[in-house]
């Protein structure tokens, strides 16, 4: 993969968020930096790095992106929360049971948060 300033930046943006922003939030950081990038720029710039297994993809209503790092996640349904996720102790167990080392794992688990559950009732 090529090295672009822009490319650059979006993964930095990325890499320095824990709210696993939606390309046009990325986007609108971006702009701060870069004036004249355009979405579509942003858009293909995550798909490449998503190819290269550089950031994640979660895909919810609309998609959101985190870092490559080996956790996973708990989405709502409703309210497109996401809740991140150490699967340290599933990988011992793993290890454990089955001789298998995890090395890196993309578990994205859909369900309902507990704020939304009580809203219902």
């Amino acid at each position: 993969m090529k090295y672009s300033k822009q490319r650059q930046k979006i993964l930095e943006i990325i890499n320095n968020s824990y709210d696993h922003p939606t390309a046009y939030m990325i986007y609108e950081k971006v702009k701060n930096d870069i004036p004249d990038i355009s979405l579509g720029t942003v858009y293909r710039n995550l798909n490449s790095l998503v190819e290269n297994k550089l950031v994640k993809r979660i895909p919810l209503s609309i998609d959101r992106y985190d870092k490559n790092t080996n956790h996973c996640h708990l989405c709502c349904i409703k309210c497109d929360n996401i809740i991140d996720i150490n699967l340290l102790d599933i990988d011992k167990v793993i290890l454990e049971k089955y001789n298998f080392e995890v090395l890196n794992s993309d578990i994205v688990l859909f369900g309902i948060c507990n704020e939304c559950k009580e809203r219902k009732n």
